[in-house]
Parts: C-alpha cells; structure tokens; sequence
C-alpha cells in the first residue's frame, strides 16, 4: 500500500447520515451486512458517490465486453498504477470471471508474457493508454478487427473509470479490507 493508513477514513455505521445511509444501506444489505473501505470512504461525498456508481455500474456489470476481458484491463491498470486496493478486489473478481493464477502473475508482466494474441492486445490497449491517454492506430486497427464500436468504447472507458478509481483509491488511502491479499510478492 502507498500509505498505511486513510487520508480520508472511511465512514463507521454510527456516522451514516441520511444521504449516506441512502447509499451505504442497500450495499450491506447485498453483503451480509458489510460495506467496502471503498463505499465507506466515498459516502464522505454521498453527491460524487450516487454519480459515480451509475458510471462504474455501466462498466462493471453492463459493459458490451465479457468478464474476461474486463478485468484483464482493471487488473492491468490496477498494476500499473500501483492501486493495490483495487489489485485484490478484482482478483477475486477476475477469477471468477474465468482468469487463472498463471494469467493473474502474468498480468504484472505485461502484454509479452506469453499471451494469446487478443489477451496480449487487450493488455497492450491498456498500457497504451495509461501511458500515453491514446491507443495506437496500429493497436486500434488490430482492435477493431475483433471489436465492435461499443466494444471498443467500452474498452477505453473500462481504462480510464479503473485508472481514476486507483488514482481515488492511492491518494485517499483507502485501505486493504481485513483478510484480502495484496500485490504477489
């Protein structure tokens, strides 16, 4: 983890307001009874949060891409930008998407490390645009052989709605939920 401890803490149960009961209630009521640090620590800002959820909803759950790809690309830019948080949510997200321990350590390694040509272009996409904010016209060309437009927005979306959300996720200190692995030694 960048830091050991929050910047902004994530909210307690006894400090639910209205608004963030609003949209914490219905998130423990899913999981048992517990809230991500994620959840806990937007609810601080109850306004960006509800508009924030629609959007990473899109991606996640409605997103013209599969599951397998999807998290591909979060699990390469989670890496990239050193979002640890977000690293060992989607591991356990990706695997049960159909992405195996051998895939998971080579997504650190990057689009070279023995892939099928569409992971290694997937991955590739994703580096592209987390270091430079634009895919390639030799990338985008191999892409859209495979993809259609909605595929391939949703592609740049996925990277970028999982780059702010690391960014979000670094900065606030968000911290590992109890029991969840970080980043393969």
């Amino acid at each position: 983890m960048r830091l050991n401890k929050p910047r902004v803490a994530p909210l307690t149960p006894e400090e639910w307001d209205g608004e963030a009961k609003d949209l914490l209630a219905p998130i423990a009521d899913q999981r048992g009874g517990k809230v991500l640090n994620i959840f806990a620590t937007l609810a601080r800002h109850p306004k960006l949060m509800k508009r924030w959820l629609v959007f990473g909803n899109h991606i996640l759950s409605k997103s013209t891409l599969s599951p397998r790809e999807r998290e591909l690309l979060i699990l390469r830019v989670g890496w990239l930008c050193e979002a640890e948080y977000e690293w060992s949510q989607h591991v356990v997200i990706g695997k049960a998407a159909g992405i195996d321990d051998d895939e998971i350590r080579r997504i650190t390694q990057g689009p070279d490390a023995g892939w099928s040509a569409g992971d290694a272009l997937l991955l590739r996409a994703a580096d592209e645009l987390h270091a430079d904010s634009f895919i390639s016209d030799e990338t985008w060309a191999e892409l859209a052989k495979s993809y259609n437009t909605e595929q391939l927005m949703d592609l740049v979306f996925t990277v970028g709605q999982y780059k702010l959300v690391s960014m979000a996720l670094n900065t606030l200190g968000v911290q590992l939920e109890d029991g969840a692995e970080g980043f393969p030694n």
